[in-house]
């Protein structure tokens, strides 16, 4: 089934239930001012509210957009009235259209299911490239140096998680609720399982090195 991602900045999204749909599964998900949490996977739809907590709706929608993971997101700005100079500046902060708020998720759903059916899914030779790592999405293949890494997919997925969150300590809590396993019953020493799959991966071509461990605090990947 296919699995399409509704973002919005809204903290309600939290309490929305998933909606299934003629073969498509559409799942619900909190935006923080950082970013998504986990991996990207199959098509994105976000919506941003005008004003925020921590930044302007329209800031947010500039990072969203400098985020090389959203390159394909149809993002929808949630202006607080129909005004004229809010619709051109939320355009040209990034966004796709906009919406009058409030918007609950019937409203979601039935603008994302309206305009779902008209794109394309995410390109299938989108590419992940950081320091000497190239991911290859469509082929789910992963390289260093030119070399290919013979991976899992569970591993290959971590890989890719960590590459999009390179030079920075994640615990085993984050790598399971950025694989999109948190709901799942997963023991903690599980992911060491999964580190020490990834690290004879990154070994056999010589980039065993990169993916270290920080003790009591998780794992690194060294990715330049």
């Amino acid at each position: 089934m296919e699995c399409v991602k509704i973002y919005t900045t809204d903290a309600g999204s939290l309490q929305l239930a998933d909606f299934s749909h003629n073969g498509v599964n559409f799942t619900f998900e909190n935006l923080p001012s950082t970013g998504p949490n986990g991996l990207i996977e199959g098509p994105v739809w976000v919506f941003v509210d005008w004003v925020l907590p921590e930044l302007s709706g329209l800031e947010m929608c500039r990072r969203l957009r400098a985020d090389a993971r959203l390159s394909d997101a149809h993002i929808t700005m949630v202006l607080e009235q129909d005004d004229a100079e809010d619709r051109r500046r939320a355009l040209k902060a990034g966004a796709d259209d906009y919406t009058i708020g409030p918007v609950d998720r019937t409203k979601m759903l039935d603008r994302v299911m309206a305009l779902h059916s008209q794109r394309s899914v995410r390109s299938p030779h989108h590419m992940i490239s950081v320091g000497d790592f190239v991911i290859d999405l469509g082929a789910e293949q992963a390289r260093w140096q030119e070399h290919a890494i013979s991976l899992r997919p569970n591993e290959f997925r971590l890989l890719r998680y960590m590459l999009e969150n390179p030079n920075q300590v994640l615990s085993r809590e984050t790598l399971i609720e950025g694989l999109g396993k948190k709901g799942e019953p997963i023991d903690l020493r599980t992911v060491d399982v999964w580190i020490k799959r990834l690290r004879s991966g990154l070994k056999s071509v010589g980039a065993g090195q990169l993916l270290r461990t920080v003790h009591a605090k998780g794992y690194v990947l060294d990715a330049g």
